[in-house]
């Protein structure tokens, strides 16, 4: 008996010894992200593009690395922090990215901004000193590589010269013209030997007086000029054409006709761009077609076939000749995230049906379009190179943290190997399970979402459930590994809650009528959605109806905002960066086109539905404790909007607070410690009116 006993005992030390840790704040805040994959044209090396949080200088650290297939080994190529955007040259030889890292004051022209225009950048391969090839006044935001590598295109927004910008500051001092002062972009060509034989004489030879004046980079020589920003740019293969990618010089979506693809010649003279496009669509990520006839882009907000409408993305061409547009995959349901093509031609694509994004392959648009054998979970980014039939790619699962992958070919996806593993620290620490759940709304649609549960508790019924809504609305949840200040599931989970994540009306992944679904009922139809799948889970048994939370970020926060109107059952509620009535919010954010299409027409042409959808004229029956959050520079969704509702929750005396994070946008990208701040107070929040501790 006894020594049954010290057995036993000696069983559970080791069982505890070997249990693996919770989850942590810290944890989650230091996971990496990737924002970039480009394969060099051989296949045999690949520039990764990192994220990362530096809690020292209070930045996120973008970082260039390399990995060489020769060696098997992943390598810094970049350390300055700043560095974004990489892309090889055809030959091989260089890699050119973006980067706004500081430069000795004396070489800026106006010494009074702390931050640096974005600036071309170029470095060998084998690694080295990168340097700067341009060196305007004015920042870059679009590059190109001609076809045979001599030659670079660039654009900025159109220079100043120093006597334009004195002039400009003695006439309006520090008044703003909203928009009056913004202009269009010009195109320019800089010849990479030339840049170089400059870089290489710049220790000794100083830049002309007439060059810093005139605004522009040395050398450069300008091509053509678009009234409007110009995005991104890409050159054909046959090096005659260079297409290029157009949105608003406010960088705000007001008319949609600013949004289109054009072409010019690559000859070096000036000329006049050739509209290709012209429909009621955001373009972006174009790509030349092998035999340099057609242009591939993938669509983000409206309509190519017809008057704006939103739909799911999805992949086209346009014939470079007579402007014909096509669609690939047409009668796919679901929604083409990423593509990329192989050097036969054959179209790869990242698509999302449900809650998986899986790999897909389309020989031309009249094809099969052909779902490739691959893991569950969310594949993207993929990248394919010039010469070669490899493939890199980003992937992830619910238990499988995200990094990057290598494969043969795109047929042997489940033979590729990780070459990162940034977040693979993530699977010593005590994850939660999740899987898909499915309800049946009023009307009969079938609606899914995610149930992250807490560790160890995997199916466990009866559980507190805290309902945290996606933004978008074009988004979903799903198979996949995320941890940041916007998807903090993981640690909602690990402090007891079974995270509920549903994919409402208005969602992707689903087919275009349902994400049409919340036409005119921006608000009302996805949260009575949202409403049914916890009346669901709680009939179920897997949800506790005594205590429920609710929570999103962006249009989670108009759900948030709008789902507290309806009940009151839920106990806590954390919200941001959600607007509680659609007037104001229409005239002060930056993504127009679909505000006015979700509701019906503009707020003059819809009146009442603006009022009927609006969380503020509803909010007396608010009774929820509401814990709110938001950038003080937001222009997604005006700042405006959570002090309208913190105001309205105070004089009802209705628990609240407001978090405003100064010089942040939408997308909290300044300081990394804000993001983190949020999500602390947001758990405290639900553990303090939740009830759900540690």
């Amino acid at each position: 008996m006894k020594s049954r006993t010290l057995v036993s005992l000696l069983l559970l030390s080791t069982l505890s010894f070997a249990q693996k840790p919770k989850l942590t704040l810290d944890d989650l805040f230091n996971s990496v992200s990737f924002n970039s994959v480009d394969l060099s044209p051989d296949g045999h090396s690949i520039v990764i593009g990192t994220e990362r949080a530096d809690w020292d200088q209070e930045i996120f650290r973008k970082q260039l690395w390399i990995y060489r297939d020769s060696s098997g080994t992943l390598a810094p190529l970049t350390q300055s922090g700043h560095d974004s955007s990489p892309q090889w040259s055809p030959d091989g030889r260089w890699i050119a990215f973006l980067s706004d890292r500081k430069v000795d004051a004396s070489a800026s022209d106006d010494k009074e901004k702390d931050e640096q225009p974005e600036q071309l950048y170029l470095i060998a391969p084998d690694g080295g000193e990168p340097f700067a090839i341009t060196e305007g006044s004015e920042g870059v935001h679009a590059f190109a590589w001609a076809s045979d590598s001599r030659t670079l295109f660039f654009a900025t927004r159109t220079p100043w010269t120093k006597a334009q910008k004195d002039d400009y500051k003695n006439e309006w001092k520090d008044v703003s013209q909203y928009r009056a002062a913004e202009r269009g972009d010009m195109i320019f060509i800089l010849d990479l030997a030339a840049a170089i034989a400059r870089h290489a004489q710049s220790g000794t030879q100083a830049t002309k007086k007439e060059d810093k004046d005139s605004g522009s980079t040395p050398g450069s020589k300008s091509v053509a000029s678009s009234p409007w920003r110009i995005q991104q740019m890409v050159v054909s293969p046959d090096g005659r054409k260079l297409a290029f990618v157009t949105e608003s010089i406010s960088e705000r979506q007001e008319k949609i006709n600013e949004f289109e693809i054009y072409t010019i010649e690559t000859s070096g003279s000036s000329q006049s761009p050739r509209q290709l496009t012209r429909n009621e669509a955001v373009e972006h990520s174009a790509y030349w077609s092998k035999d340099s006839k057609r242009i591939f882009f993938l669509t983000e907000l409206g309509s190519v076939e017809g008057k704006y409408k939103d739909t799911q993305p999805h992949l086209y061409w346009v014939d470079a000749s007579s402007g014909e547009v096509q669609r690939w995959a047409a009668d796919f349901e679901g929604s083409a995230n990423h593509y990329a093509v192989d050097p036969a031609g054959i179209v790869l694509v990242n698509g999302r049906v449900g809650t998986e994004v899986q790999n897909y392959s389309q020989q031309s648009p009249g094809a099969r379009f052909i779902r490739q054998s691959g893991w569950p979970g969310t594949y993207e980014s993929i990248a394919t190179a010039l010469h070669s039939p490899r493939i890199a790619f980003v992937y992830s699962s619910t238990e499988n943290p995200t990094e990057v992958y290598f494969a043969d070919s795109f047929d042997r996806l489940q033979q590729a190997r990780p070459i990162t593993s940034f977040n693979r620290w993530f699977t010593d620490r005590d994850l939660p399970k999740a899987k898909p759940y499915r309800w049946t709304a009023d009307d009969g649609t079938v609606v899914e979402g995610m149930l992250m549960y807490p560790p160890g508790k995997f199916e466990a019924r009866n559980l507190p459930m805290f309902v945290f809504i996606h933004g978008g609305p074009a988004d979903a949840d799903g198979n996949h590994f995320e941890g940041d200040w916007y998807q903090w599931d993981r640690l909602a989970a690990t402090q007891g809650w079974l995270v509920f994540e549903p994919n409402y009306r208005g969602s992707s992944g689903y087919g275009d009528k349902f994400l049409a679904g919340i036409v005119p009922e921006i608000v009302s139809r996805p949260g009575k959605d949202i409403l049914e799948g916890v009346e669901a889970l709680v009939k179920d048994g897997m949800a506790d109806p005594n205590r429920l939370a609710v929570g999103g970020y962006s249009y989670g926060g108009y759900m948030t905002n709008w789902l507290i109107t309806q009940t009151t059952r839920f106990k806590a509620a954390v919200t941001g960066a959600g607007a509680v009535e659609h007037v104001s919010n229409w005239g002060n954010d930056d993504t127009t086109f679909d505000d006015a299409y979700f509701l019906g027409g503009l707020p003059w042409e819809a009146q009442q539905r603006y009022h009927d959808e609006a969380a503020i004229f509803q909010i007396e029956k608010v009774r929820t404790p509401t814990h709110i959050a938001a950038g003080s520079d937001d222009i997604r969704v005006a700042v405006g909007e959570n002090y309208l509702l913190d105001h309205a929750l105070h004089a009802l005396g209705v628990p609240s607070t407001l978090l405003i994070f100064p010089g942040e946008g939408h997308s909290l990208s300044k300081n990394p410690w804000h993001g983190k701040i949020k999500v602390r107070e947001e758990l405290k929040w639900l553990q303090k009116y939740g009830g759900v501790g540690n």
